[in-house]
């Protein structure tokens, strides 16, 4: 076999792989279980992967309680910190950055309920859950 048709070969293959990967959001997987246990750090992490996983297959069926690092608190936390004078809003700017740094990509945006560029709290409070429960869930959808 030449060099190009076995560097062809390593390339479809590798391509199967990364859309084998993406089709069932295994490196999100790793991802989400690697998070859990550097902030859990628990004492037995081979049993706390395996407590996540069986969470995650419970959540699928139930569509509630995804295992995610981020509560209400830390999202009215995050809200705080860019509402410091307490106007009541943040702009789409930061609305855009905070969901960013939580690690939710997929996110309206321009979210429905929002004027002048302006994001309330319950429309921020909304947008957060809806994308940390679709980042939170690792299986396809």
């Amino acid at each position: 076999m030449s060099t190009e048709g076995s560097e062809n070969t390593w390339q479809g293959r590798d391509a199967d792989a990364k859309e084998y990967l993406n089709d069932h959001k295994i490196v999100e997987l790793f991802n989400n279980l690697t998070s859990q246990l550097i902030f859990h750090r628990p004492d037995e992490p081979k049993k706390h992967m395996i407590e996540i996983l069986e969470k995650l297959q419970k959540s699928r069926a139930t569509k509630l309680d995804f295992p995610c690092l981020f509560d209400d608190t830390n999202i009215q936390s995050i809200y705080g910190m860019l509402d410091p004078t307490g106007r009541g809003f943040i702009t789409l700017q930061q609305y855009k950055e905070a969901l960013t740094t939580l690690g939710i990509k997929d996110f309206p945006e321009v979210p429905e309920g929002t004027e002048d560029e302006k994001i309330t709290f319950d429309i921020f409070l909304r947008e957060a859950r809806l994308g940390l429960t679709k980042v939170s869930s690792t299986f396809q959808s």
